[in-house]
């Protein structure tokens, strides 16, 4: 399919980064912010960027994006969300940590306790944190996928229902107005219910993008997590659902 020059390049700055900003975008290429909408929904419309409020995404449709552009989105946020969530854990936890790079930011901010015992389908977690001696690690078995080293499949759900946590950190890829919590891949969305069932509390840690984005498997709702740790929460239904459910809503920003 053609591209013209600009388009080109802003689908390229979009495959690097995730995502793109109407307002960096018009910035970047000396034009007006109209411009620039309209060439994301000609791009949108040949389905080469996915829009969303104030900008789009990269790729299109319903796919994931590709892991390391997902670990660039929201870096800085994701870190703060970590650190708030590690604060909730206490020394001597037990706790699922699953798929993300949201829920591997929170793996990051635990090094400095004490007594951990961490069961996760997250390579990139166990590998972080397999060297430190006061951390516990048990690891699930089943198909590692090869985009994130995700270990998703009924093994995996088997091996998490052995156990029962004081904590589950988990990350979707999405939420809804509605509070439903969303993501691509129905075969981690299994791992993630068998998750939140089998752990005393669960703490959802997501970036504010997730609000702006969708996907197309329900792993459960929102009023089933006991704390939502975000950067900012702009929505007045989420925190509606977060209300009248009891859910604790921490905003790091």
């Amino acid at each position: 399919m053609f591209l013209s020059p600009r388009h080109a390049e802003i689908v390229g700055m979009a495959k690097e980064h995730g995502r793109v900003t109407v307002e960096d975008l018009s910035t970047h290429f000396g034009v007006s912010p109209q411009t620039i909408r309209k060439d994301l929904n000609d791009l949108c419309a040949q389905r080469q960027l996915t829009r969303i409020h104030g900008g789009a995404l990269f790729p299109s449709g319903i796919e994931n994006l590709e892991y390391e552009a997902r670990r660039k989105i929201a870096a800085d946020e994701k870190s703060a969300i970590g650190r708030a969530a590690a604060r909730i854990i206490p020394d001597g936890a037990s706790l699922f940590i699953n798929i993300g790079t949201t829920t591997e930011a929170v793996g990051e901010a635990l090094l400095d306790h004490d007594g951990l015992m961490v069961i996760t389908n997250n390579i990139n977690v166990a590998n972080r944190l397999r060297i430190y001696p006061s951390i516990e690690v048990v690891i699930a078995g089943g198909v590692v996928r090869g985009t994130d080293g995700g270990i998703v499949g009924e093994a995996a759900v088997d091996f998490i229902r052995q156990f029962k946590v004081d904590f589950a950190v988990i990350g979707v890829s999405a939420i809804d107005d509605d509070g439903a919590l969303l993501d691509f891949d129905f075969r981690e969305v299994k791992v993630a219910q068998a998750i939140i069932a089998n752990a005393r509390k669960v703490i959802l840690v997501a970036d504010s993008t997730k609000l702006e984005r969708t996907a197309p498997v329900r792993i459960g709702h929102l009023s089933q997590v006991h704390c939502f740790v975000t950067d900012r929460c702009p929505s007045r239904e989420i925190k509606r659902i977060c209300q009248e459910h009891e859910v604790e809503l921490v905003e790091t920003a």
